[in-house]
């Protein structure tokens, strides 16, 4: 097939205007054109409110040499991707089943690999199928009522089941991972536009089947997936793992263990930290969810609040402030909600959620901060874990049990809000009217409202007096990193870290390339 890129396209294009441009840049009739494959999209709102699209487009034709050459156009090329393949099966003799951990996006492609290459992987997971998941968080959200082992936080699906599906990665993928694992999302039932669109999101409600769907491949490949199935305890010997112990009374035997256990697996981190597994504490980022109405965000990166065949705008802000700390958006959701994401009774913690439709009537976006091991107040390893639960505490103190809300303006002059203007919020759970502020050390309450003002120059109007905070954002990535070699071990014979909970992953895309990462691993040292 032919490439053509920078192909400019209305917001209105079909795909016979497509055709018709394809064939312009070739130098042909359109009736040549047997077929036509979108491989990127993005928006150019740089002259808003004129948009149009900028594609990159694979165009099948017959005598591709002579239409490559008659081009004569440097936007042109032969088509080339790269095909991702698995390494070839090791030696080395399995006496037992592998067994991973977890069932995020790190744990089921890792799953699926091993299943597809004969392995027949035990995929566990400490909370609930998404299915009775979906309704223990429903029902948390409703009154109140946790499940401190299936919540937003655990679960088959991970964290990210109930968060917006975003699939952006800055991974630099050379080896085709990133295709692999959006054409098996698209295959288990995602929208195929995740394949070429510039922000790809799945949405909470089609990414809960993709989720379910992917686990019955698992399964119909020779694996097994067994969920509230915690490993509580690794049995060691000669510093190697032998079994693990699951709900504190069954042993499981394993000799290849993948921990994909998540960023919140904190009575986890502590077991592996007593067992001696090597780790170290990492920077991460906390901070507040912000709301703004949708259509201000529309109007501020399309030109029009309500703008026809797009959908709801988002973005993206950065800024150093004068102490050298950098404050930024995170897991941005158009037409989204905040949600009660905690999983540890009298801790709060939030995330974003947006479903398919992106369709509420505010924006919201995580504003985070830095922090490194210096700033946590607490010694050890596990002193990310502490200084999260220190912020989470105060959120649910002050929040009355839900989730604590303050107008920017009130967060300014630091005093509790006491009414609502003209944003109201989109959420998931019960929130109470607070001083958002409280829950910071000062230090990073001055740094989010530094933020807020520098990102009021980019987007106009952004510090309004109105919008609103919310708090606490404590998990946008794990407090610990797993350390690892070159062949992916740690420094217990056996065990694999994996993923973003171990420290090698951030976000949806890059845990589930990791999961391929460290499935490839295995199957290097090890026969089927």
């Amino acid at each position: 097939m032919l490439r053509i890129t920078n192909l400019k396209a209305a917001i209105t294009d079909t795909e016979a205007g497509l055709k018709r441009k394809a064939a312009k840049q070739l130098r042909i009739s359109e009736k040549q054109i047997q077929e036509l494959v979108i491989r990127k999209r993005s928006l150019d709102a740089r002259k808003k409110p004129e948009l149009f699209y900028v594609m990159t487009v694979d165009v099948r034709v017959d005598q591709e040499e002579r239409v490559l050459k008659k081009a004569r156009n440097a936007q042109v090329s032969v088509a080339k991707d790269v095909l991702y393949r698995l390494p070839e099966s090791g030696e080395q003799q399995l006496k037992q089943r592998p067994v991973v951990i977890g069932s995020g996006p790190a744990g089921l492609f890792c799953a699926l690999l091993l299943a597809r290459e004969g392995y027949r992987p035990i995929l566990l997971e400490r909370g609930e199928c998404v299915e009775q998941r979906t309704e223990s968080v429903e029902r948390f959200w409703k009154t109140g009522e946790l499940d401190p082992a299936s919540n937003v936080q655990f679960g088959e699906g991970g964290a990210g089941t109930f968060s917006d599906g975003k699939l952006n990665t800055l991974v630099n993928d050379k080896q085709g991972r990133s295709k692999f694992v959006l054409e098996n999302f698209v295959a288990a039932g995602a929208d195929p536009d995740i394949l070429y669109v510039n922000k790809p999101h799945i949405g909470t409600d089609v990414l809960k089947n993709v989720v379910k769907n992917l686990r019955e491949e698992i399964i119909r490949l020779g694996g097994d997936v067994r969920f509230q199935s915690q490993m509580t305890d690794l049995v060691l010997e000669n510093g190697a793992v032998r079994a693990i112990r699951v709900n504190d009374d069954e042993i499981l035997p394993c000799e290849v263990l993948v921990l994909a256990i998540g960023h919140s697996a904190r009575d986890t981190f502590a077991m592996l930290h007593e067992r001696q597994l090597q780790m170290e504490p990492k920077s991460f980022a906390v901070g507040v969810r912000m709301e703004h109405p949708q259509t201000f965000i529309n109007a501020s990166q399309y030109g029009t609040e309500h703008p026809e065949h797009l959908g709801a705008a988002d973005y993206k802000v950065t800024a150093k402030l004068e102490n050298g700390r950098g404050v930024y958006s995170f897991c941005m959701c158009p037409g989204g909600y905040v949600v009660n994401a905690s999983s540890e009774a009298g801790r709060t913690a939030v995330n974003g959620m947006s479903y398919r439709a992106r369709d509420s009537r505010n924006a919201n976006t995580a504003l985070i901060v830095t922090v490194t091991p210096e700033d946590f107040g607490h010694e050890g390893v596990l002193g990310g874990v502490a200084f999260q639960r220190d912020l989470e505490e105060a959120a649910f103190r002050i929040g009355e049990g839900g989730i604590p809300v303050q107008r920017f303006e009130d967060f300014v002059h630091h005093r509790k809000t006491e009414q609502l203007g003209t944003v109201s919020p989109c959420v998931k759970g019960a929130y109470h009217l607070a001083n958002v502020r409280e829950i910071f050390p000062e230090f990073l309450g001055d740094a989010l409202e530094q933020g807020i003002c520098c990102f009021d120059k980019k987007i106009k109007g952004y510090a309004m007096p109105d919008a609103l905070l919310l708090g606490v954002e404590s998990r946008t990535s794990s407090p610990v990193r797993i350390s690892r070699d070159e062949e992916f071990l740690s420094n217990i014979k056996g065990i694999y870290p994996c993923g973003e909970g171990a420290g090698y992953a951030g976000g949806i895309m890059s845990a589930a390339m990791d999961g391929c990462k460290v499935a490839e691993a295995v199957i290097r040292k090890y026969r089927p």
